[in-house]
């Protein structure tokens, strides 16, 4: 049987490693950028695997085009991006690589909030301007909006394995303690590494920093808005290295122009790429990355490796790096039973290699 693997993410070519792995267990990969719907169901209509990236949306109209689909895959975490509900109903794997970058984006938000705590690139913007000894009043601004993490309180949003890493970071640097919010971890874990939990309430009430480690969910979808704001201190500095829709924007640019919070950093954005003219880039107070937290030489390798192994995996019966709609495996059993499918002739799904 001829397999082919479908490669439509448009802001940047696919890396060797992927397509080479794919196309060294004898399956067929083509590099077909899309950038609307209509552009993925035209390039991948012959696809038994797509690979997507977060843009656009692999949406319930993409899926049902797509009669020999069985897998869409996304490298990293997340996969927000793509209808869990329709790729489930019509036996449709997500997969994802998990695992990869928990580093790189724990050091990531360490490394904004360090940045913003102790005004890193507005130093350098003034000293590349002679203000050191053209302008040293300027430096004074500046001097006197440094500050310490050191007996301050860290708040952790989602304390998954990067909230995690992220807690072990900034335990280096003194806190007076780390708090966290998460539902579904409890406290017991959470001793693990001396965090401890609260209710939402009171992680924006008391942390003096806080940093955003959360999935993308209906249940956080806009959970950080104008009103959550308003709980937190007006000294307060907010992270968020997790997902975009996870913060209200326009409650965001209020609580930064109206003081609710003191500064913000920020690597994702509701839509991305964020858009020239956003105003989101004209706040003084807010520092802003392009979604590159999860990146780094290690973490690239990797992902690009696991990516192009769950294509293959998922029509050869192995092992899957991550399956993000786990209750699909039950479906494709139904579908099997019902008579010919999408998936006549592959393997069921094997579930879940983290390596």
């Amino acid at each position: 049987m001829v397999f082919k693997v479908v490669i439509t993410m448009y802001n940047r070519q696919p890396n060797e490693i992927t397509t080479n792995v794919i196309r060294d267990a004898g399956i067929e990969v083509e590099y077909n950028p899309a950038r609307t719907e209509n552009e993925v169901i035209t390039a991948a209509k012959d696809a038994d695997v797509l690979l997507v990236g977060t843009v656009p949306h692999t949406t319930r109209k993409v899926l049902e085009a797509l009669p020999k689909l069985k897998m869409v895959g996304r490298s990293g975490v997340g996969v927000d991006s793509i209808d869990l509900n329709a790729a489930t109903e019509l036996g449709i794997c997500v997969t994802n690589t998990p695992g990869i970058n928990t580093s790189e984006v724990a050091d990531h938000a360490m490394a904004m909030l360090l940045s913003i705590t102790r005004q890193i690139v507005e130093q350098d913007a003034a000293l590349k301007t002679g203000a050191w000894s053209d302008r040293p009043s300027e430096l004074d601004v500046i001097r006197n909006k440094l500050r310490r993490i050191a007996g301050n309180t860290v708040g952790i949003f989602g304390l998954g394995s990067i909230g995690k890493g992220f807690a072990n970071r900034v335990r280096g640097f003194g806190p007076g303690k780390i708090i966290a919010y998460d539902p579904y971890v409890p406290q017991t874990a959470a001793d693990l590494v001396g965090v401890q939990m609260v209710d939402f309430d009171t992680l924006l009430s008391e942390s003096d920093y806080l940093t955003v480690h959360s999935p993308a969910t209906t249940e956080t979808n806009h959970i950080f808005n104008i009103d959550a704001f308003r709980k937190m201190k007006p000294s307060a500095v907010f992270i968020n290295c997790a997902r975009g829709p996870i913060v209200d924007e326009g409650g965001l640019q209020q609580a930064l122009h109206t003081g609710e919070i003191i500064a913000a950093g920020i690597d994702v954005t509701e839509v991305e790429p964020l858009d020239a003219e956003s105003p989101l880039l004209k706040i003084p107070n807010l520092t802003i990355s392009p979604h590159v937290a999860g990146n780094s030489d290690v973490s690239g390798i990797a992902a690009a490796t696991r990516w192009g192994e769950n294509a293959v995996n998922i029509l050869t019966g192995k092992p899957l790096h991550g399956l993000g709609n786990p209750e699909v495996v039950k479906r494709i059993a139904v579908m099997r039973a019902q008579g010919a499918s999408r998936w006549d002739g592959i393997p069921d799904p094997v579930t879940v290699a983290w390596t």
